[in-house]
C-alpha cells in the first residue's frame, strides 16, 4: 500500500500542479471509507458477479464557475479485489484476469469534462488496467457538497462506465454475456485548497 500512496501522491501533485488557478482541489476519502469502486460482471447470463476493490487513492479539482476544467485521477491497488469469496478473489488476482504480480496498479486520469443539466456530467479519461491503456467514458451525477460536521469542507460525485475485458487483453473465455465490465465509482472528496 506504500508504493499506491506514493504514486497517487505523484499523480495527485500532477493534476493539482496542472488544475485550474481557481479550482478547489480535494482528495478522495478512501481512508474514511466514504468512497468506493465497485463492479460487476454478469455471470453466466444467469446472475451478477459484485466485485470492489478496497484499496485506492485520487484527488479531484472542480470550479463551479468553470466545471469543464475539472480533473479527477485516481490509483487502484488490483491485489485488492474483494467478491466475498476468497478462492474466486484468488483466481481474479492470477494471470487469467487482472495477473496482479505484473500489474499491481490500475488507473484513471481524465482528458475531459464535459458539464450536462441536472449535475451530471461526462467525463472522458485514459484508464490503465492489465498493462493496457484504453479512453473509458464516465457518465457523471454531482450528488452535492457542504460542510461536514467534521469542520472540512466535502463534495462528492457518482459515476459509471462500460468496460470490455478484451480490450484490456483479458481474454479468459466465461462466454459472450461475460464481456463486458459494469464500473461503479462513489466519491466523496475532502477539500485541501480553495
Amino acid at each position: 500500500m506504500k508504493n499506491v500512496m506514493t504514486k497517487t501522491l505523484a499523480v495527485g501533485s500532477l493534476v493539482l500542479a496542472s488544475s485550474p488557478l481557481f479550482a478547489a482541489e480535494y482528495v478522495i476519502d478512501s481512508q474514511g471509507a466514504h468512497a468506493a469502486v465497485e463492479f460487476k460482471i454478469n455471470h453466466l447470463g444467469f446472475s451478477w458477479l459484485n466485485g470492489r476493490f478496497n484499496n485506492f487513492e485520487g484527488t479531484f479539482s472542480y470550479d463551479p464557475a468553470n466545471p469543464s476544467a475539472s480533473t479527477v485521477a485516481v490509483e487502484i491497488d488490483t491485489e485488492s479485489v474483494d467478491s466475498n469469496h476468497a478462492e474466486r478473489d484468488k483466481h481474479l488476482r492470477s494471470k487469467d484476469f487482472l495477473d496482479v504480480s505484473e500489474f499491481p496498479m490500475a488507473k484513471f486520469v481524465s482528458t475531459s469534462f464535459e458539464p450536462g443539466s441536472d449535475n451530471t456530467a461526462t467525463v472522458q479519461g485514459d484508464l490503465t488496467l492489465h498493462g493496457v491503456t484504453k479512453p473509458v467514458t464516465m457518465a457523471v451525477t454531482k450528488m452535492g457538497e457542504g460542510d461536514s460536521p467534521w469542520g472540512d469542507y466535502r463534495m462528492g460525485f457518482e459515476g459509471t462506465a462500460e468496460i470490455k475485458l478484451k480490450d484490456f487483453g483479458i481474454d479468459y473465455n466465461l462466454g459472450p454475456a461475460d464481456e463486458t465490465v459494469y464500473l461503479e465509482l462513489y466519491v466523496e472528496g475532502i477539500r485541501v485548497s480553495q
